[in-house]
């Protein structure tokens, strides 16, 4: 059995300003204040990661974010559903072909590494025609300002729910940025780089993943040759 985790923004899908939006109003309804949001890099990030960053200056620490992050889900995902239909999102080539071949393999089980909450993610995914329930695992951005700590969290649910360990190199972690590769390593699993997302090409060939690929038309033969 393989254990094959995504990224959404910038691997799976495209889309065009939503989560900002959404940022600004949630912040604004829960903290009163959206820091330097509108210069505020995203790649690679947790959302409970981006607030204690965007918020240090005002005076909250990340234990104030955890206190306060479920909370700041749900506005956040209030939000996003109210101008959804203002934004668009699209699957980035080679996606839905990709995900149709790994869910046809009784051998494959799928899940979803993401910076986004768990109530964005789902949001995304469904605007950009995805079926969440695809992806069984799952590990969020409001569980852990830290990247890394969402694959150790996605290995240990998908070990709970298949009934067996994992070992690493049956674990692939699939995304566009430094940062995903850095949490694949943080499990010693197999990191797939693509470059359809925010990440310069340098930065990620910098990092050594052990699949650089264009998008995800390549994964098939390349990465489960």
């Amino acid at each position: 059995m393989k254990l094959v985790l995504f990224d959404i923004d910038g691997t799976l899908l495209i889309s065009q300003g939503i989560g900002r939006e959404a940022k600004r109003r949630a912040m604004t309804e829960r903290f009163g204040t959206v820091g330097d949001l509108d210069n505020h890099q995203f790649g690679g990030q947790t959302d409970w990661g981006i607030l204690a960053a965007l918020l240090a200056p005002h005076g909250y620490s990340s234990a104030d974010i955890g206190r306060e992050i479920w909370d700041y889900q749900a506005a956040m995902a209030r939000h996003m559903n109210a101008i959804r239909e203002q934004f668009t999102a699209e699957a980035l080539p080679g996606a839905f072909a990709l995900l149709t071949s790994l869910q046809a393999r009784a051998d494959v089980l799928l899940g979803i590494v993401s910076g986004n909450t768990g109530a964005t993610a789902q949001i995304k995914l469904e605007m950009a025609g995805f079926d969440p329930a695809v992806f069984p695992i799952g590990a969020y951005g409001h569980e852990s300002p830290r990247r890394a700590d969402l694959t150790r969290l996605a290995r240990q649910r998908a070990q709970q729910q298949a009934q067996q360990t994992f070992a690493p190199r049956d674990i692939v972690v699939i995304g566009d940025t430094p940062a995903d590769i850095q949490a694949a390593r943080a499990i010693d699993a197999l990191a797939v780089a693509v470059e359809t997302g925010y990440a310069p090409r340098q930065a990620l060939v910098e990092c050594q993943p052990d699949f650089l690929l264009a998008d995800l038309r390549e994964f098939m033969a390349v990465v489960l040759k």
